[in-house]
């Protein structure tokens, strides 16, 4: 093999997202989001849609890790994390509700794009770091996206990022090399295994806030896409993504990397909301029983997503036999924090002790067959009053407890099952946004902390 041959090939490899998504079609490590809209699930199909879109979802973060794993081992490239954000203007927060009532397990946020604003709801990621919207520009066939979509010919502030720019060939996630003139857009594709699309430009592009004394601030140059097409089963009822993930484009960074959310009960009906908050934190209460503040730090080493140190899960306080290699990010383990996904996902060593803990404690209940869920109950009648006691570990001395309804979740009338699905060894687990509702999480990125307390969702402090 020729040197400039292997050079280029170790290019290729070495710098993925700019370069090799203009590769014919191997999207495997890519996002990818559908916007049809649906009327509510019953119970019972509900908690299966979630358990579809938490595998689907699950392929995708595990193939995006495992080439970012690969990508430092064989380009010896240490992680280089983005320079510091730039300090918010001031606090602001955005209403996020459930999106249980459109049949899916995301968490949605109202969000103010353009000049003048266009209103959307878009799915409130920790997961992505590129904000997007669905989008019709002149020209676009009517029907490449459906519902409410983004017109940037009505934005006076709208942007396209060129093709033939440093930003588009370097810096964003899966931007193609295709550029028919220096003035064309840059483009990207996302795509999936299961043969999801979707395909748009880059911008910028500003966005209005609310801050926190009802004042409206412009955001200006905002990295956002603009899909113009899409098909596939991911991300439904949503307009589109905030990207919260780590990331120098991400709106969590361009808003000065300090955020926090509180998620209600996945449950909850629409007009139930928690709040998206970002800027620095109040003054906090005093600490009350149950409500105290704990903290453990963040890894940013699985960019764009948020790593979390786990040492171990207890139930009814009791650690369980779980190796340690299964929270170590070089055995091929680790934790994250998503708030994109619903259920909670452990690797298998971790899950297997987990579920043989619950249900030797829940053995008083009788057991029913609910496809495709493992582990589900008759709970019609006679349950006790106290159930298990399932805590997750943090670095440090932080430690989770959720309410049982986060783990031993409803999936129809008198029946529930074991929210936890099982990833196959090795592979990363994933903290999902049940295992964290009815909590406040504050994301101070700047400094790698994150803290938490258990919350009604009714206010930041």
């Amino acid at each position: 093999m020729s040197p400039s041959l292997l050079l280029l090939l170790l290019l290729l490899f070495c710098f993925p997202f700019s370069l090799a998504a203009a590769a014919a079609g191997d999207h495997s490590d890519s996002f990818v989001f559908e916007f049809h809209r649906r009327p509510a699930l019953p119970g019972l199909d509900l908690a299966r849609q979630l358990l579809l879109d938490d595998k689907l979802r699950q392929r995708t973060i595990r193939a995006r890790l495992e080439h970012a794993r690969h990508r430092r081992r064989a380009c010896g490239v240490p992680h280089a994390p983005a320079p510091a954000p730039a300090p918010p203007p001031t606090s602001f927060e955005m209403p996020l509700n459930s999106g249980a009532y459109a049949g899916t397990g995301q968490y949605f946020v109202r969000f103010q794009l353009g000049t003048p604003a266009q209103r959307f709801e878009l799915v409130a990621d920790t997961g992505s770091d590129l904000t997007w919207a669905k989008c019709r520009r002149r020209g676009d066939d009517a029907k490449s996206v459906s519902g409410r979509a983004f017109l940037p010919a009505e934005s006076s502030s709208f942007r396209p990022i060129l093709c033939s720019s440093d930003m588009c060939r370097n810096s964003l996630p899966f931007s193609l090399t295709t550029c028919p003139t220096p003035a064309s857009p840059c483009a990207y594709d996302y795509g999936y295994s299961d043969g999801s699309a979707a395909h748009g430009i880059f911008a910028n592009e500003s966005a209005t806030v609310i801050l926190s004394d009802g004042r409206r601030r412009k955001l200006r140059g905002l990295v956002v896409g603009c899909t113009s097409s899409a098909v596939g089963s991911s991300f439904r009822a949503s307009d589109g993504v905030l990207g919260l993930g780590y990331s120098d484009i991400s709106f969590a960074y361009r808003a000065g990397g300090h955020f926090a959310y509180c998620m209600v009960d996945h449950l909850s009906p629409r007009n139930a909301t928690g709040f998206l908050a970002f800027g620095p934190a109040p003054a906090p209460p005093p600490p009350t029983a149950g409500r105290r503040w704990r903290e453990t730090a963040i890894s940013l080493d699985v960019e764009p997503f948020y790593g979390v140190g786990v040492r171990g899960i207890s139930v009814d306080g009791e650690m369980l036999p779980i190796p340690a290699s299964v929270w170590d990010l070089a055995a091929g383990g680790g934790a994250i924090l998503d708030s994109g996904t619903s259920l909670t996902v452990l690797a298998e060593p971790a899950y297997r002790a987990v579920v043989e803990a619950l249900t030797r404690r829940l053995a008083w209940a009788p057991r029913v067959r609910v496809e495709p869920f493992e582990h589900c109950y008759n709970w019609s009648a006679g349950a006790p009053a106290v159930l298990p006691r399932m805590a997750v570990h943090l670095e440090g001395t932080a430690r989770l407890a959720p309410p049982s309804k986060s783990y031993v979740i409803d999936v129809a009338e008198g029946v529930k099952c074991l929210g936890i699905v099982a990833a196959p060894w090795p592979s990363f687990s994933t903290i999902g946004n049940i295992l964290q509702q009815e909590h406040l999480w504050e994301f101070d990125v700047a400094n790698r902390r994150l803290r938490f307390r258990r919350s009604t969702c009714r206010k930041r402090r």
